[in-house]
């Protein structure tokens, strides 16, 4: 599955975005939570695993969508899998990397 990505600086943080492809421009919500997979935030380029995997590595603040990007936030050991939200059964995570 191709992965959208975006990745961009503030300061001295990497901001990383990205989402299983399937999702773009699409909108769920449930109860008290909603999430926009918007292109203009999440896509830049589409991506292999490889590529995002080294993107999880260097970024410090992460937004996630889809099963794919999640499963593989988590093999990463970036993403704890207690620590994820599911929005109309579409998981969701965020993480930030604390720098020391």
């Amino acid at each position: 599955m191709k992965i959208a990505m975006r990745m961009w600086k503030i300061g001295d943080e990497v901001v990383l975005a990205a989402c299983d492809s399937n999702l773009l421009g699409k909108r769920y919500e449930e109860g008290e939570f909603h999430i926009e997979v918007k292109r203009e935030f999440y896509l830049d380029r589409y991506v292999n695993e490889k590529i995002f995997r080294n993107a999880l590595r260097i970024a410090t603040v992460i937004n996630l969508v889809g099963e794919n990007v999640v499963e593989i936030a988590i093999d990463e050991g970036i993403v704890d899998r207690d620590n994820i939200i599911r929005i109309k059964g579409i998981p969701h995570a965020q993480a930030v990397r604390m720098k020391y």
